[in-house]
């Protein structure tokens, strides 16, 4: 029998992480048919199915090769990832897991927690970080609604997934330690196929061009000639910027990649050394 080609990729079926995987895939130029309420979906251009599945499910089911590969967040491959591995950190669903207090309480530091009870859905995380401080406290794993703990006194403290802190505020309590950061990652089982690796490292490919443009602007500005090597000393881009001739004499249009974290300290610059007439635009993708 030959050897399938199809590379099965595992996905959150719902919550924060679905829609932003998906227009992922769809940015990478894969259309995946789906019909209502289905648990997997072919892809109608590339060898590619989609699995919807728990986050939390996710590295069990890349672990043991029902799923070839995953998209799902650190802090579930850190609570439940053994067996897998990050081929790729992808750069959405960024947050991180805290521990969190009433906000009535005078937090003296990480020394508070010891000999107390802490409710968490991340009991492997949260076990890791206590011996790492040397605090021992009593782990109360539980599933969902995790910031009620203390006011119903299950628990002293809370270790839960922190985005913008409004679920705490609104349930009286107050971050006091990151345990950790988490975004969206993409994970794989070691021992691939060779086929299905190569279709894995096809769609790699495809995100990191994606993820390239995202974090990246084309920039085109007028520039004098005589200026145009302070210029092209002050422009990072992927090479070197492309310099050419304007109808007008003395003049060069030059042709540049900025990052976006780069972008307006290089825009004041090249502004100070001359340019003018200076042209932002979105990259769709960018393959290097």
């Amino acid at each position: 029998m030959t050897p399938t080609r199809t590379l099965r990729i595992a996905i959150q079926k719902s919550g924060r992480l679905s829609e932003s995987s998906l227009a992922l895939i769809k940015d990478c130029g894969i259309r995946i048919q789906r019909g209502k309420n289905a648990l997997i979906a072919p892809a109608t251009n590339f060898d590619l199915d989609v699995l919807y599945l728990r986050d939390d499910d996710i590295p069990g089911y890349v672990a043991d090769g029902t799923a070839d590969c995953g998209i799902l967040g650190e802090n579930a491959v850190a609570e439940h990832g053994g067996g897998v591995t990050v081929d790729r950190k992808l750069g959405f669903a960024g947050c991180r897991l805290s521990l969190a207090v009433p906000k009535s309480v005078d937090y003296p530091g990480v020394e508070y927690f010891r000999g107390k009870k802490i409710a968490t859905s991340y009991p492997v995380i949260l076990g890791g970080f206590l011996r790492k401080h040397e605090v021992e406290a009593e782990i109360h794993e539980i599933s969902g609604s995790v910031e009620i703990a203390p006011n119903i006194g299950l628990a002293e403290g809370i270790c839960d997934i922190v985005s913008t802190g409004s679920t705490l505020f609104s349930n009286g309590l107050k971050e006091v330690e990151e345990v950790m950061r988490s975004e969206a990652v993409l994970v794989s089982r070691p021992g691939l196929a060779a086929e299905k690796r190569d279709v894995l490292d096809q769609l790699l490919f495809r995100m990191a061009a994606v993820q390239r443009a995202s974090d990246a602007k084309y920039i085109v500005m007028n520039v004098p000639t005589d200026k145009v090597d302070a210029v092209r000393g002050i422009l990072p881009g992927i090479k070197s910027p492309t310099v050419v001739p304007l109808a007008d004499e003395g003049w060069k249009a030059v042709h540049s990649v900025v990052e976006e974290a780069q972008f307006w300290q290089v825009i004041d610059e090249v502004r100070a050394a001359g340019a003018e007439g200076i042209v932002v635009m979105p990259i769709e993708k960018m393959v290097v």
